[in-house]
């Protein structure tokens, strides 16, 4: 049995892995948006094929993770990847040419998969091998400090430094981050058992299940993308806001540093499906609210409603994926987040078409919603199946 020790220093290389793919090669993006847009040009229909285009790297790399089995192979990529956050992360600010913009957006969502599924994966793995509870609240506050962190430096650094040299520094702090995310995670046991010698199973859900769990997860996907992309940009276009996006976002990311230990324990009394149609529910509210309610305050609170959702919902689905597939967990952490990263392809350029007829991001909120409203709707359609018995199959082991 591993020592108390071992288990926080692997969690704290996915923290540090998470914070480095996440929050500084992914969401440094956010915050800088509208710094980008004033002194690099960026349009806005430009700004939201960037955004699709990290969540194509996205979505490349979760078709990678589902179609692994080898830990070895698995750790080795997401090895890669951190390196790959660094280097999409030093492009940002090397150039000001649309197609290198691109491809550094596309390598920040290849190595945002490495940490969010293989990284997960490996983890999730280990606890369970050195039989500690299968949780992955802590491990997932990576994200939430990762948004906060880049968002205030951001606020720090923007009255003095220009866009390309906050892109510079984010490269410096990148490159301490990777330290403790390569060191810190053993390499992974291929054993097929855990450390008292019990053998590890699957139990996977029936396909019926899964099929729907995707679709919801799709709109959740929607859901996310949408507010953690455009947030910024919608909360300083609205009348008396300027200025204030980035402390919104400051405030997502906040709410989200404790959000997936609060739904890991949520999830202990009320089940893991009831847990997510509450978060689902909440987020809904979230969404609409900074540009339902005029002012300051509901738009906070929107933020803090949406920063406490997003990724509780996001910890709670890996950690059932963990839970169905024990020896190799990253395969349905794939499946789920190919549906995901779809959304997340999709919502950004959706929303961006829809900005640039309007003139506002401000629409795609509501559509967000919307979506949300359907997945909480496929999440009790979940629930009623699990209730009935109709959630395993053992015949399914694909």
């Amino acid at each position: 049995m591993s020592t108390q020790r071992e288990r926080l220093q692997v969690l704290g290389a996915g923290i540090f892995s998470l914070l480095l793919t996440l929050g500084v090669a992914r969401f440094a993006y956010t915050p800088l948006l509208p710094i980008m847009q004033k002194q690099a040009g960026l349009g806005i229909a430009e700004a939201g094929w960037l955004a699709a285009l990290n969540y194509a790297g996205y979505l490349s790399g979760a078709l990678i993770a589902s179609l692994i089995s080898d830990l070895v192979l698995k750790d080795r990529l997401y090895r890669i990847g951190m390196i790959v956050a660094i280097v999409s992360t030093a492009m940002m600010g090397l150039t000001d040419n649309l197609m290198l913009w691109i491809a550094s957006r596309f390598l920040a969502g290849l190595s945002s998969a490495a940490a969010m599924l293989l990284g997960t994966g490996l983890i999730l793995n280990w606890l369970i091998r050195h039989h500690h509870r299968p949780e992955l609240g802590i491990h997932f506050t990576g994200i939430g400090l990762g948004i906060a962190s880049c968002a205030a430096a951001v606020w720090l650094m923007a009255p003095h430094f220009d866009w390309q040299a906050q892109w510079f520094i984010f490269t410096g702090i990148a490159c301490l981050l990777a330290y403790p995310a390569l060191a810190w995670l053993p390499p992974p046991d291929t054993s097929g058992m855990t450390k008292s010698g019990q053998p590890m199973a699957d139990n996977p859900p029936s396909r019926l299940f899964l099929t729907i769990f995707m679709a919801a997860y799709f709109c959740a996907g929607v859901g996310y993308v949408v507010s953690a992309t455009f947030i910024v940009a919608i909360v300083d276009r609205l009348p008396g806001m300027a200025g204030h996006g980035t402390l919104v976002f400051l405030a997502i990311g906040i709410a989200a540093a404790p959000a997936c230990i609060n739904w890991d324990l949520i999830a202990r009394y009320t089940g893991e499906l009831n847990a997510l149609i509450l978060a689902a529910l909440l987020q809904i509210v979230g969404i609409v609210l900074p540009v339902a309610v005029d002012g300051l305050i509901p738009a906070i609170f929107g933020a803090l409603l949406f920063g406490g959702t997003f990724i509780g919902m996001v910890s709670l689905v890996l950690t059932m994926a963990g839970r169905y597939y024990p020896t190799r967990p990253a395969k349905m952490m794939g499946k789920m987040t190919l549906a995901y990263g779809a959304a997340q392809i999709i919502g950004p350029a959706v929303v961006g078409w829809l900005g640039t007829r309007s003139g506002s991001y401000a629409g795609g909120l509501y559509l967000a919603a919307c979506v949300m409203a359907v997945g909480a709707l496929l999440l009790a359609i979940l629930k009623l199946m699990e209730m009935r018995g109709a959630g395993v199959s053992p015949a399914l082991q694909n």
